[in-house]
């Protein structure tokens, strides 16, 4: 229960943060971190919701962004970088780095709050 109770408030905090435009990109690492010392958890079950949390807002961020203006901006990234245009690939990319950046935000948590 402590595990998706964490995922729903590391996403539903880090989504608030999203939508406020002067905080640093990197913000909701700080959110997954206080989650996660607040729950305290095994440091696995602690990488996995700060990762799964993360991934899933930053997908969707991404898409709240992206959708209004038709995939035109990613789509030109998408070409830049070696996906060959596909914006589907840019956002999972961008999703996984998110996730990784709040996995490791509450692993270390997890690791500080040790007894």
């Amino acid at each position: 229960m402590k595990f998706f109770l964490s995922i729903f408030i590391i996403a539903l905090f880090s989504w608030l943060l999203g939508l406020i435009s002067f905080l640093p990109w990197y913000s909701f690492v700080a959110v997954a971190f206080i989650v996660s010392v607040l729950f305290r958890q095994k440091p696995i079950a602690s990488f996995l919701s700060g990762f799964l949390a993360l991934f899933f807002v930053w997908i969707i961020l991404s898409l709240v962004k992206d959708i209004p203006n038709e995939h035109l901006l990613s789509s030109k990234v998408a070409s830049i970088l070696p996906f060959k245009g596909n914006y589907t690939v840019l956002l999972i990319v961008t999703g996984f780095i998110g996730g990784l950046l709040g996995g490791f935000g509450s692993l270390t948590a997890s690791f500080v709050k040790k007894d």
